[in-house]
């Protein structure tokens, strides 16, 4: 059966442990339960449980997400996976969630080095795994390959957006940004400039708040786009990460989403 679970025990990808799953969301397709996923980020169960309740709507059952508690088949599952009877009842949900799930997960995590770890799960777990255990070498150099190009690609995405933020002339600057989308996405697209936009940092001395509550209000009421890109209230851009030289996505606040941060604290 495509969505029958299967345990496949301990992988080790780097210095990250967590227990393989297949299954659950089609054949072959890897799963994380959320106790693993509390593990490798450092976090709680409890708080990644509320993140995911909170946002309940963007996960679709069976394509992002399995509430293994749901399922009295899955019970089989959750005993192979470590949780007792005692766990099992005192838990509302045992989430299960697909490669899919996990990176809407991050997008409300507001966490930098979550997307490092996603890299090393995506290019060694939920992608790699099965042209390996399947011996498909060439499917295997394929997406290495693939992956390969994709990193040059951003790399040098990356040099070209660093050059045109740190140039003063608007054209210039304009210039580089549209040749920076045209090596990721093979179509120039002149930006729209002169937009002033704000930080979390920045509406956070404003309020006096931390910017990690900034971040949660603007999860809460679904202010940022779900998609690279932008709407009325902001823009996703890159930065420069806090734990590494990578660059990593940021959200920007236009002055409506500023506006709608502030209202909220208001109330």
């Amino acid at each position: 059966m495509e969505n029958e679970l299967k345990v496949l025990g301990t992988e080790h990808i780097g210095k990250i442990t967590f227990t393989g799953i297949e299954g659950g969301f089609g054949k072959d397709k890897k799963a994380m339960t959320i106790n693993d996923i509390a593990v490798i980020h450092s976090t709680t169960v409890k708080r990644l449980n509320e993140l995911i309740n909170r946002n309940r709507k963007r996960f679709k059952n069976g394509i992002d997400i399995i509430d293994l508690l749901s399922n009295k088949n899955f019970e089989v599952v959750l005993n192979d996976l470590g949780f007792n009877q005692n766990q099992i009842n005192r838990s509302n949900h045992i989430y299960l969630l697909s490669e899919r799930g996990y990176a809407k997960l991050l997008k409300i995590m507001d966490d930098d080095k979550a997307w490092e770890i996603y890299d090393e799960l995506v290019d060694n777990y939920f992608n790699m795994r099965v042209a390996i255990k399947e011996n498909k070498p060439a499917i295997v150099n394929q997406e290495r390959l693939k992956i390969m190009k994709d990193n040059s690609a951003t790399r040098k995405a990356n040099m070209l957006y660093k050059i045109a933020m740190a140039t003063e002339s608007n054209s210039s600057k304009e210039n580089l940004l549209a040749k920076a989308a045209e090596v990721l996405t093979g179509e120039m697209t002149i930006p729209v400039m002169g937009k002033k936009t704000y930080t979390a940092t920045d509406i956070a001395k404003e309020c006096g708040i931390s910017a990690q509550k900034v971040g949660k209000i603007a999860n809460r009421l679904g202010l940022k786009a779900d998609q690279p890109g932008q709407n009325k209230y902001g823009r996703w851009a890159n930065s420069k990460s806090r734990y590494s030289d990578k660059e990593v996505p940021q959200w920007l606040y236009f002055e409506d989403g500023r506006k709608a941060v502030k209202k909220e604290l208001e109330k």
